[in-house]
C-alpha cells in the first residue's frame, strides 16, 4: 500500500435546513433560523429573548429549504465521489436531530428522479463512470450494517440475529469481522442490495417522527480499479465510500419515547455524545482521542482525523421550539469543521479482490488453451478455484476436473468436446468473473468447439470416401 497523497485537508461540513412542516405550522411555531446561502452563513436567534443577538457560523457551504437533491449532490457530493474512484477512502454521513431529514438528504424518495438522495445518485455515479472508462477493470462490492443498542448487524445476511465484532488490523485499521461483501455489476443489482439491507434495518415511530431511524446505518462501496502504470505492471486502487445515516439525537420529553423507544434514544444519545466528544479531542489538540467509547467512532475512525475524506450534513429545523436542539447542531458542525485528515490513494493493497479475480481468469484461460491443444494420458492434477459460497463468502475448492499436464496428441474429439462444454458451463455459473472476462472466454471456447466440428466433419468425409473405395 502506497501513498500517493499526504496532504492534511479539513472536513467539509455544509449544513440544510428543511422548511418548517405542516405540523409546526399548526403549533403556530414560528421559523428562527436565516441563512445566506453566498456567503454560507447561518443565523439563529433565541425566541425566548428579545434582546439577546442572533448567532452566526459560517460553513463551507449551506442549502436552504429550496434547495434541490441535485444541488446538494453536484455541488458537495461529486467530487469526493470522483476521488473514491481514484483510490482514495470517502465517508458521507447525516447529522442532526430526528426529524430534520437526514435520511432524506442521505436516500431521498427513490421512486422520484428528482427526489434521490445521496446514495442512490451515488450509485448511478460510479456506475456511469465506469461505462466511460476504457483502459481500466472495476469491480464494485457494497456491504451494509447497522449499529443498533451498541450492537453490530449485518444487514444482508440470513441471521438477523447473529452480532458481528469489530477488529483491528496494522495495514487496513478497523473492520467489521464476518461482514458480507457482495459484488455488483450495475445500478439495479446494487440498489437490489440496498433494498434487501433496508427491509431489515431498525426504525419506528416517535412524537418527533413517524419513521424515526433506530440505528445508524452505514452502507459501504469498495471500489477496485485495476491498470497499467507507465512502468509497465498492472496495479490495483481501492477506494472505499462510507455512506452513513446517523439515527437522530432527540430528548425524551419531545419524542415520548418509552420502554423499548427509550432504551433506544439512551443509546443512540449514547454514541452521539460519543462521537461529539471525539471531535472536540481532535479540535482540542489533545493526545487522547476516545474512538473506542463506541462502535460508532471506531468504525468512523479513519473518517475523522485518519485516512479519509470527509463530508458532514448537518441536518436542522427551523421551528423555533427546536432551538436548543439547532443550536448545538450548529455547534457540533461548527467544531467539526477544523477536524484535519490526511487522506491519500490505496494502491496495490495486499487483499485486492480485483488481483484473486484476475488470477482466476488466467488460470481459466490456461486451462482452456492446454484443452484445446489436446491431451491425454499423461500425469493430472487437481486444480483450486475461488468460488462464492451460499453465506457469500469466497473460499477455496477443488475442481472435479483434471487438468492434463501432458500427452498424446491422440485424443478422441468428443472427449475434447465434453472437456470444453464442462468449460464453457463453469464460467457461466461463476459469477465472480466481471462480464467482459467471461465473454471473452466464452467467445474462445466457442471457437475451440467450432474447430473440432471441423475436424470431425473433414473426418467423416474421409471416411466416406475410404468406405466408397473399398
Amino acid at each position: 500500500m502506497s501513498s500517493k497523497s499526504k496532504k492534511a485537508e479539513c472536513i467539509k461540513v455544509v449544513v440544510r435546513c428543511r422548511p418548517l412542516n405542516q405540523k409546526e405550522i399548526s403549533g403556530n411555531h414560528e421559523s428562527i433560523v436565516k441563512m445566506d446561502i453566498k456567503v454560507g452563513q447561518v443565523e439563529i436567534r433565541n425566541p425566548k429573548s428579545t434582546t439577546e443577538p442572533a448567532r452566526q457560523f459560517t460553513f463551507d457551504s449551506i442549502y436552504d429549504w429550496n434547495s434541490t437533491q441535485s444541488d446538494i449532490f453536484v455541488e458537495t457530493f461529486q467530487g469526493l465521489l470522483d476521488s473514491v474512484l481514484s483510490g482514495f477512502n470517502g465517508t458521507i454521513f447525516a447529522y442532526g436531530q430526528t426529524g430534520t431529514g437526514k435520511t432524506f438528504t442521505m436516500e431521498g424518495k427513490r421512486s422520484d428522479a428528482e427526489l434521490r438522495g445521496a446514495i442512490p445518485r451515488s450509485f448511478e455515479h460510479i456506475y456511469k463512470h465506469i461505462a466511460r472508462t476504457t483502459d481500466q477493470q472495476y469491480l464494485v462490492r457494497a456491504s451494509y450494517l447497522e449499529i443498533y443498542q451498541e450492537q453490530i448487524r449485518d444487514l444482508l445476511s440470513k441471521d438477523q440475529n447473529k452480532r458481528l465484532e469489530l477488529r483491528e488490523r496494522p495495514d487496513t485499521g478497523v473492520y467489521v469481522k464476518d461482514l458480507l461483501s457482495f459484488v455488483t455489476k450495475s445500478v439495479k443489482e446494487i440498489e437490489h442490495v440496498m433494498n434487501v439491507g433496508n427491509q431489515n434495518r431498525s426504525v419506528g415511530s416517535t412524537n418527533m417522527n413517524e419513521h424515526s431511524s433506530r440505528s445508524h446505518a452505514i452502507f459501504v462501496i469498495t471500489v477496485e480499479c485495476s491498470e497499467d502504470g507507465v512502468d509497465g505492471k498492472n496495479h490495483i486502487r481501492v477506494g472505499k465510500l462510507n455512506l452513513v445515516d446517523l439515527a437522530g439525537s432527540e430528548r425524551q420529553a419531545k419524542s415520548g419515547a418509552s420502554g423499548e423507544r427509550l432504551k433506544e434514544a439512551t443509546k443512540i444519545n449514547l454514541s452521539l455524545s460519543a462521537l461529539g466528544n471525539v471531535i472536540s479531542a481532535l479540535v482540542g489538540g489533545t493526545s487522547h482521542i476516545p474512538y473506542r467509547d463506541s462502535k460508532l467512532t471506531r468504525l468512523l475512525e479513519d473518517s475523522l482525523g485518519g485516512n479519509a475524506k470527509t463530508v458532514m450534513v448537518a441536518n436542522i429545523g427551523p421551528a423555533s421550539y427546536n432551538f436548543d436542539e439547532t443550536l448545538t447542531t450548529l455547534r457540533y458542525a461548527n467544531r467539526a469543521k477544523n477536524i484535519q485528515n490526511k487522506p491519500k490513494i490505496n494502491e496495490d493493497p495486499k487483499d485486492a479482490l480485483l488481483r484473486e479475480f484476475q488470477e482466476e481468469i488466467a488460470k481459466l484461460k490456461a486451462s482452456l488453451e492446454k484443452r484445446g491443444k489436446g491431451g491425454g494420458g499423461g500425469k493430472s492434477k487437481k486444480t483450486r478455484s475461488k468460488r462464492r459460497g451460499a453465506d457469500g463468502k469466497y473460499e477455496e475448492v477443488d475442481d472435479d476436473d483434471d487438468v492434463e499436464e501432458s500427452g498424446s496428441t491422440e485424443d478422441l474429439p468428443e472427449e475434447q468436446r465434453a472437456r470444453l462444454e464442462e468449460d464453457k458451463n463453469r464460467i457461466l455459473q461463476d459469477k465472480n468473473i466481471a462480464q467482459e472476462e467471461k465473454q471473452k472466454l466464452l467467445q474462445e471456447a466457442e471457437q475451440k468447439l467450432s474447430q473440432i466440428k471441423k475436424e470431425e466433419a473433414k473426418k467423416a468425409e474421409l471416411g466416406a470416401k475410404i468406405q466408397v473405395k473399398k
